[in-house]
């Protein structure tokens, strides 16, 4: 029963998928699941929660480790150093910024602030996904933090462009496509603000944000072991175990094998495609474990956090972008 419930469920969100991908990114079908969880959910077969924890799980974690098939090392040896230390620094400082600020200024949660400052510095939902499974997470909180990359990240696709058209940043194109790569939050965000620039731009944008995309891997092996560092078992007292998440390292492999062209283009798109529907069926069922009365104990503060990592991404990066280029 609960595989024929299954399969229904997967047929139909990969047809909604066909039909509303040209209009909606995949990060926006979490809205679409938590209007659902906060309307519908009571109405939903307890038969179908196995489906939705599978997506939020299982499914998520494949999603990342083939979300390197859309990058290869070539992407990151065709911007040099400039690209890569940009990233790096913007990748570093923003989550280390963002959880000082988090924690100690604002006294918003652990992991809201983890979740918040991933969806900034690394790469927008993709890293917000990724950071869930190390941090163990309430979905909820999730969710939050996807909706600050979807705000943000969506304000500097249409804000990048006219501070440049408008000669507020003195940058050549290839250095307008290191600061947009390095700063703004979402792979398609990059596409968006590189384009209404111009196509070179918009290629050297995308191919720094590959480097952001790349640096989850690290990211999450080192967030992984200083979580297990600094929690202590409640009852002894003692530190963790360090657990490392796998499907990270696997992330690389897959970035790795990518990178020797071994397989067709046409089968390679092929999988990048299934890859963003495994994503946004993830997305989707992030959105269904999300009742909006959870939220009334983060209130704005991730928010807050956010807009702060958003004018440190743009005044910050500037001069992280500038210090880049003369290397």
């Amino acid at each position: 029963m609960f595989k024929i419930l299954m399969c229904k469920s997967f047929t139909f969100i990969f047809l909604f998928y066909h039909l509303s991908t040209s209009i909606l990114g995949f990060t926006q079908f979490l809205a679409i699941g938590a209007f659902y969880a906060n309307t519908l959910r009571n109405h939903l077969p307890q038969e179908w929660n196995p489906g939705i924890n599978f997506s939020t799980k299982t499914l998520l974690r494949a999603a990342i480790i083939f979300y390197g098939f859309r990058i290869t090392f070539q992407n990151i040896a065709a911007v040099g150093i400039p690209g890569i230390f940009a990233s790096t620094m913007i990748v570093t400082f923003t989550f280390i910024i963002g959880y000082i600020v988090g924690t100690k200024i604002l006294k918003l949660d652990r992991d809201t602030t983890i979740l918040t400052s991933a969806g900034s510095s690394i790469c927008g939902a993709a890293a917000v996904l990724a950071t869930e499974p190390v941090v163990k997470a309430e979905a909820y909180k999730s969710a939050i933090a996807v909706a600050t990359v979807i705000l943000f990240g969506t304000t500097a696709m249409f804000l990048y462009p006219i501070a440049y058209k408008s000669g507020i940043l003195h940058f050549t194109p290839n250095e307008m496509g290191i600061y947009i790569g390095s700063t703004i939050h979402e792979v398609a965000h990059v596409v968006g603000a590189g384009s209404a620039i111009s196509p070179e731009v918009a290629k050297e944008g995308v191919i720094v944000k590959m480097i952001r995309v790349m640096l989850i891997s690290p990211f999450l092996i080192i967030l992984g072991i200083f979580l297990a560092k600094t929690a202590k078992n409640k009852i002894k007292n003692e530190k963790t175990k360090i657990t490392i998440p796998w499907f990270a390292v696997w992330f690389i492999v897959v970035a790795g094998f990518n990178s020797l062209n071994l397989l067709p283009l046409k089968i390679v798109d092929t999988v990048n495609t299934l890859d963003t529907f495994a994503l946004t069926m993830a997305m989707t069922a992030l959105g269904m474990e999300t009742n909006i009365n959870k939220f009334k104990g983060v209130g704005l503060k991730a928010i807050y956090l956010a807009g702060i990592l958003f004018i440190w991404l743009i005044v910050g990066g500037y001069f992280i972008t500038k210090i880049s280029i003369n290397l």
